[in-house]
């Protein structure tokens, strides 16, 4: 690797925003550590781009600490990006499973804690680098039946913010994208469990946003002169004003 290469460690990339990170930073030349649980896809997604694949399940702290050691082990890494996450259910705060809060919390928050815990220490001996939290407009406004979300994706955004502040005038950028209606293959399949519940969610919305238009703002702040930090950048659809409020035929 020569020293203008840059690498990126992307979780999540198994699918969706994060597969989609993995193949648009590979196309401006990066190398590309992917990491998911599912070995299958990220072999096939490596074969695909030449991204290194390295599966790991990021609710487990020894794996996160093996993934960690492994993506140190190749050299300094400019980028992480926390993708990892997701929803379960659309239940009332009055409803809700805790256990479902439960594990929404260790997939969104705690998980993209152990990893930059693990990268925080190495980055302020070799120079530094960037932190991506991929929240979500759930992070910024709640909505009925998305309580358990919403409190993940408010704790991530949270951290994102304080990390900011504990380490002003370090070489470490810290950035959240917070992306609103977004159609990827499953995330509303995994949240509700159906396709057919899937489909109503974008029914008659006509372009919500899809996985590469989240994945070029990831790359765009990434690719910002070093000096430029994007500290929260909310995107959604034209179709959607609001968490609640979308356009639809």
């Amino acid at each position: 690797m020569t020293a203008t290469v840059r690498r990126a460690l992307v979780t999540g990339a198994s699918t969706g925003i994060g597969e989609a990170t993995v193949r648009q930073l590979r196309a401006l030349g990066w190398e590309v550590i992917a990491t998911a649980r599912r070995a299958e896809r990220l072999d096939a997604l490596a074969q695909e781009t030449g991204c290194l694949a390295v599966p790991a399940d990021l609710t487990v702290p020894a794996d996160v600490e093996r993934l960690v050691s492994e993506v140190s082990a190749g050299g300094p890494l400019d980028s992480l990006v926390n993708v990892a996450g997701g929803a379960i259910g659309a239940d009332s705060v009055a409803t809700g499973s805790p256990e479902d809060w439960s594990a929404m919390f260790d997939r969104n928050v705690l998980s993209a804690l152990r990893l930059t815990q693990g990268f925080l220490p190495l980055w302020e001996a070799d120079g530094g680098g960037d932190i991506v939290f991929l929240t979500s407009t759930a992070a910024h406004g709640t909505y009925p039946g998305g309580g358990g979300y919403v409190a993940a994706k408010h704790a991530e955004r949270v951290i994102a913010n304080t990390l900011r502040l504990e380490l002003v005038g370090r070489p470490v950028r810290v950035i959240e994208i917070a992306p609103g209606m977004v159609a990827t293959p499953e995330f509303a399949l995994n949240r509700l469990g159906s396709a057919e519940a899937a489909a109503k969610v974008y029914e008659g919305v006509a372009a919500p946003l899809v996985a590469d238009d989240v994945a070029d703002a990831i790359v765009w702040t990434l690719t910002r002169p070093a000096h430029v930090n994007i500290d929260s950048l909310v995107m959604r659809p034209r179709a959607q004003a609001s968490n609640t409020l979308v356009a639809r035929d």
